[in-house]
């Protein structure tokens, strides 16, 4: 059993989840999420590098469970990026990679990357948001202008998930800029 790889990933998965995540996201129920998928991980590595099973049986055994985790609640790309580097942090620290200092840069640079690429300064004034309109709008320019003017923003993508003539609504999934960052905030 690696007891070094298993302690560095106790300490990796702390950082992701109690430094970089619940700070970020305040999803208290993804803590739980993520804690054990990574030990769930752990140990069925452990347990089959110990009985020297081939690893591909487990790696097909946590894909299809983690696609199947994955599916039964909605997350965002940034919780599904988390979801993998807790998979992903459990698994180099069950492997016996020798020398045991690659195991730690590995760890280190999955780390650094979602410090990075989560920062809430890395393209914060960028938001996702699907919002339905109490108008049926069928023109693109006349939808991106009463959108731009609604969210007080510069919209970059609209894409319509559905127009309802007879209801009279139009709802969008719009990606935007807002024009300042002292400005309103809205939900992404």
């Amino acid at each position: 059993m690696n007891l070094i790889g298993i302690g560095m990933d106790l300490v990796a998965i702390s950082i992701l989840v109690f430094v970089l995540y619940f700070p970020r996201h305040r999803r208290r129920d993804l803590v739980v999420a993520y804690l054990m998928i990574n030990m769930g991980l752990i140990a069925v590595t452990s347990a089959l590098v110990a009985e020297e099973t081939t690893i591909s049986i487990g790696f097909g055994l946590f894909a299809v469970l983690s696609l199947l985790r994955l599916r039964s609640a909605e997350l965002d790309q940034q919780e599904i990026a988390y979801y993998l580097a807790a998979m992903t942090l459990g698994l180099i620290g069950a492997l016996p990679i020798t020398p045991i200092w690659i195991s730690a840069v590995l760890m280190g640079l999955v780390l650094v990357g979602l410090t990075i690429g989560d920062h809430p300064r890395l393209f914060g004034r960028y938001r996702v948001q699907v919002i339905m309109l109490d108008e049926a709008i069928t023109s693109e320019p006349l939808l991106r202008a009463r959108l731009e003017e609604l969210l007080g923003a510069t919209v970059h993508q609209i894409r319509v998930r559905r127009t309802d003539l007879i209801e009279d609504s139009t709802m969008v999934e719009v990606r935007y800029e807002q024009r300042t960052s002292t400005g309103r905030e809205h939900g992404a």
